[in-house]
């Protein structure tokens, strides 16, 4: 969604999110989907410097220096901006995963797993299509 104007995007309905979303957007950011690995635009995109934004809303969730290749498939951070993500426990398909959302919208990003690199161990695989790239940050 590019702009959800000065309201608090916890306001918004359902509908409002329909229309200020693609498909394929509504389909990960607000129903938990996934895109199919490989096929998002940010996997093999290693910028310098910058930030990642929740697609919906624009909250900064990655620096772009904490982006790594993990081959999962999906782009991969080692760490996501304080307080900008919440994360719970995801059951679907027949798996325990944890589930990361967005702070601000409660949007659908990913998840997170326990055998990223150090510092901290973590790997965010998150959908391409639940951000933005800024590189003007």
């Amino acid at each position: 969604m590019s702009e959800t104007g000065e309201r608090d995007p916890s306001e918004l309905t359902d509908e409002e999110w329909r229309e200020g979303l693609s498909k394929e957007e509504y389909r990960v950011l607000r129903e938990s989907g996934t895109e199919a690995k490989f096929s998002g635009e940010y996997v093999d995109h290693h910028p310098d410097d910058g930030e990642y934004r929740c697609r919906a809303c624009g909250t900064v969730l990655f620096d772009a220096e904490t982006k790594y290749e993990s081959g999962c498939g999906w782009p991969a951070f080692y760490a996501a901006e304080e307080e900008a993500v919440t994360t719970t426990l995801d059951t679907s398909h027949g798996m325990r995963r944890t589930e990361v959302r967005c702070a601000t919208c409660d949007s659908h990003l990913g998840h997170v797993f326990d055998d990223g690199p150090e510092p901290t161990g973590k790997r965010f695989c998150i959908n391409s299509v639940a951000m933005e790239f800024d590189g003007d940050a």
